[in-house]
């Protein structure tokens, strides 16, 4: 079987997002019965205005930062930061003074559901002596505290951003 490539980013976007959004490109990457897979790219002072879909979407910030809204809570995100926003519930991104970059992933159905039999395996022995390695448990979690890391100024630097 080929090796399949899907091309994203400069110059494979295209204006995206729901009506009202401003200054956002993307680009499907999947898209399925399943759910989708696409790139968005924000430009400086970027909105997707406030809506909702019925899916469960995981909003990954992979390049810069911005805001999130879920409902009536807001919060800053940047890179190596991850969303999630719940199937219809009101929620919106934008950015202020730095362009972003994030992946969305929409699943159709709830994410415990999509794991079943999928994610879960068997232990197979490798190696003399037929050992078979513990199975690995499930991890726990939480975010580590963010450093501040830069100073948002009032005007940006216009030559800053996602290269071309």
């Amino acid at each position: 079987m080929p090796i399949e490539v899907r091309r994203f980013g400069v110059g494979h976007r295209r204006p995206d997002g729901p009506p009202g959004t401003t200054g956002i490109a993307g680009q499907v990457i999947e898209s399925g019965s399943g759910g989708i897979i696409a790139e968005l790219a924000f430009e400086r002072r970027a909105r997707i205005t406030p809506h909702t879909n019925p899916n469960w979407t995981y909003f990954l910030v992979i390049e810069g930062g911005g805001w999130v809204g879920v409902g009536d809570e807001r919060t800053r995100v940047q890179a190596g930061e991850a969303v999630v926003w719940p199937p219809d519930v009101i929620h919106a991104a934008w950015t202020d003074g730095a362009p972003m970059r994030a992946i969305v992933v929409e699943f159709a159905s709830p994410p415990e559901l999509l794991a079943s039999g999928i994610i879960e395996g068997t232990v197979q022995a490798i190696g003399p002596g037929g050992v078979p390695p513990k199975q690995p448990s499930k991890g726990e979690g939480r975010l580590a505290p963010r450093p501040v890391t830069r100073i948002q100024t009032a005007d940006p630097d216009a030559e800053e951003g996602e290269p071309l």
